[in-house]
């Protein structure tokens, strides 16, 4: 897959109005089969446009690459950072200048590429041996040069995701430890940014601040146990219970919107707005009799006629949805089947944004849909790391890898066997096998170490688009259309933020209502306490302001930035949020007065800590002090 970046100043505005164009392409079969088995309906949309690519001038994450801009990032107007992005627009102006210097006709180009008549510099009064052209030349010989290097050093085990990757993390490791010098708490944020939004490999090493005699103490040998009394790791368990082998819906009738509710005219008045932003899922959550994820489930296919597309019948699709919301955890104040539901919309209402309209095929909608309603089925209401550090047994069966998002999809693919409960039975095997593919990237990308990685991906394909300068974002293979759904869902999945302030604020209680409970049971087993996780020792509003200006903000502006200019209002009601907590964040207490004496070892000041991101050989290691929250 290409990934690449721009030099706004030769570029232009990237055209006008946004255009949609439908393809077909037999290279594209496994994706484009038509769903309904007519042999004249396989056409494929291939291409999103992404506009003029801009969105306005916001104080944000990658402002902080612009404060401390080299060269290579500064394009024009526009900051293009992503490694691969640079060298393309490098040697685009190299290409600019070289017809500026020698006059060759550009109709002459072997370039293929639409955008290579769109580029075509000015022409340039230039003379051999004028200060101007040999200034001219000069920088092209150096740009070149610049390029050269690049693609020398460029190590071929790493892929272009991989590179822009890693200078994200490098960026987020120095903010990360500027933000935990600003207050005794500061640290406690960082670290759980980092445990939880990077992976393992490029993790930040962050030592623990308990004392030496502390982490040598004894454990408790007792593990919990996640899995089902007396299951076996060949088999697929619930965490709390054994799966139900017979679909759960009994009833004699297909409900109009999915469950059976007293107050079904209500109910129906909200799920008709189900394609509105920020509708009230609490709600719905009362209105359908705690069956919020399939009702929501339920009206959004049948609105998308997905059932009937994909010969789906209703009561089919209803014993499924009811047994998957049966295996969400009810005691989870957070991962349950009211979180699955907001998802799910959430998902809903992207699908529908303009700049994707035609692009996906009704399996793709339907694949992003699904992994949407399952992918925290069968939550313990713990977090991956816990169960690596606790050693239990969905750890042990995924090797550390995803162990939840393994998990969730090993449940939802298990109960689509159960009698009455396959909606994709009617599915050719081709189709079916599309399907679960596409399912599995989705859900797996829900795994939030995986945060960087895709927004990587993301932004990559963005400046790629600039650079191109065509305002087409041309989605004719598997990889980059699954990538698209893939930060589709992930932005879904955090988008607690971006919602009414009413709403945004009651995830915020119970989200860490079910940290807390995680806290308090790592407290009651003798293990470390997880970063935000002690109910003596959380600072809510400053984690949550972090977590926007770290994690949410930079997503949500890159994906704006794809789909430009759709995402504005929901820009604009995180930052306003974003606001709200940050006026609410406690004032800092004054400093402590400064000691003339050395302070003795067993004082009560926080320890230091070092923030480092362990990277690979050859590629170096950024490091800085940080102030340390006593008891992480």
């Amino acid at each position: 897959m290409q990934r690449s970046g721009s030099q706004s100043e030769r570029l232009g505005a990237g055209g006008g109005g946004a255009t949609f164009i439908a393809k077909s392409s037999a290279s594209e079969h496994s994706m484009a089969t038509s769903v309904t088995g007519n042999s004249g309906g396989g056409t494929l949309p291939r291409t999103l446009s992404t506009s003029v690519l801009r969105i306005k001038n916001r104080s944000t994450f990658w402002e902080k690459f612009w404060d401390e801009r080299t060269r290579r990032d500064a394009h024009g107007e526009d900051l293009i950072v992503t490694p691969f992005a640079q060298v393309l627009a490098s040697l685009r102006s190299v290409r600019n200048n070289f017809l500026c210097l020698t006059n060759v006709p550009v109709a002459k180009s072997r370039r293929s590429s639409g955008a290579a008549t769109a580029v075509t510099p000015q022409p340039k009064n230039l003379n051999p041996g004028d200060e101007a052209y040999m200034k001219l030349a000069l920088e092209t010989v150096e740009e070149l040069d610049w390029c050269l290097d690049q693609l020398e050093t460029i190590q071929t085990h790493r892929s272009v995701s991989d590179m822009a990757s890693l200078k994200f993390k490098r960026m987020l490791n120095k903010e990360l430890s500027h933000f935990s010098e600003s207050s005794k708490s500061g640290n406690q944020i960082s670290e759980y940014i980092c445990s939880t939004f990077l992976d393992k490999q490029q993790e930040l090493d962050l030592p623990s601040l308990q004392v030496e005699e502390t982490s040598e103490r004894t454990k408790k040998k007792e593990k919990p146990r996640l899995s089902g009394p007396g299951s076996t790791m060949s088999q697929i368990s619930g965490v709390k219970r054994t799966l139900t082998h017979t679909n759960s819906f009994t009833g004699e009738r297909v409900p109009r919107y999915g469950v059976e509710t007293p107050h079904e005219e209500e109910l129906g008045k909200l799920l008709n707005d189900l394609d509105r932003w920020g509708v009230d899922i609490f709600r719905i959550g009362d209105l359908s009799c705690g069956r919020p994820l399939t009702a929501v489930a339920y009206s959004a296919f049948t609105s998308r006629e997905l059932l009937s597309t994909l010969q789906i019948p209703a009561r089919t699709f209803l014993a499924f949805a009811v047994t998957l919301e049966e295996h969400y955890v009810r005691d989870n104040p957070f991962h349950n089947s009211l979180h699955a539901a907001d998802v799910t919309q959430s998902t809903n209402v992207l699908l529908n944004t303009p700049a994707l309209d035609a692009v996906f095929t009704p399996l793709e909608v339907c694949a992003a849909l699904f992994a949407a309603c399952v992918h925290d089925v069968d939550h313990p209401g713990l977090t991956n790391q816990f169960l690596v550090n606790s050693s239990s047994e969905l750890a042990l069966m995924y090797n550390d890898e995803s162990v939840l998002e393994n998990h969730h999809l090993a449940v939802a693919f298990k109960l689509l066997q159960n009698e009455g409960c396959d909606i994709f039975v009617n599915l050719h095997k081709k189709q079916r096998q599309t399907l679960r593919k596409m399912v599995i990237d989705m859900v797996l990308s829900t795994d939030m170490s995986k945060h960087m990685s895709l927004l990587a991906d993301l932004k990559t394909m963005v400046e790629t688009k600039k650079v191109a300068g065509s305002g087409v974002l041309l989605l004719d293979n598997y990889t980059d259309r699954i990538q698209v759904l893939e930060n589709l869902v992930h932005c879904a999945d955090l988008s607690n933020p971006t919602k009414p302030l009413p709403l945004y604020k009651r995830w915020v209680a119970l989200l860490m209502e079910e940290f807390f409970q995680q806290g308090d049971r790592e407290r009651e087993q003798g293990m470390d306490i997880s970063p935000m996780c002690d109910r003596h020792n959380a600072t809510i509003e400053k984690s949550q302001v972090g977590f926007i200006d770290y994690i949410v903000h930079p997503l949500w502006e890159t994906w704006a930035d794809l789909v430009h200019p759709d995402a504005q209002d929901i820009l604009d009601t995180l930052e306003e949020n974003r606001d709200y907590y940050q006026s609410m964040i406690p004032p800092s207490p004054p400093p402590a007065p400064i000691q003339t004496t050395h302070s003795a070892p067993d004082d009560d000041r926080p320890e230091q800590i070092r923030f480092q991101v362990t990277l690979e050989e050859g590629e170096g290691s950024e490091e800085c002090e940080g102030e340390g929250d006593g008891g992480m």
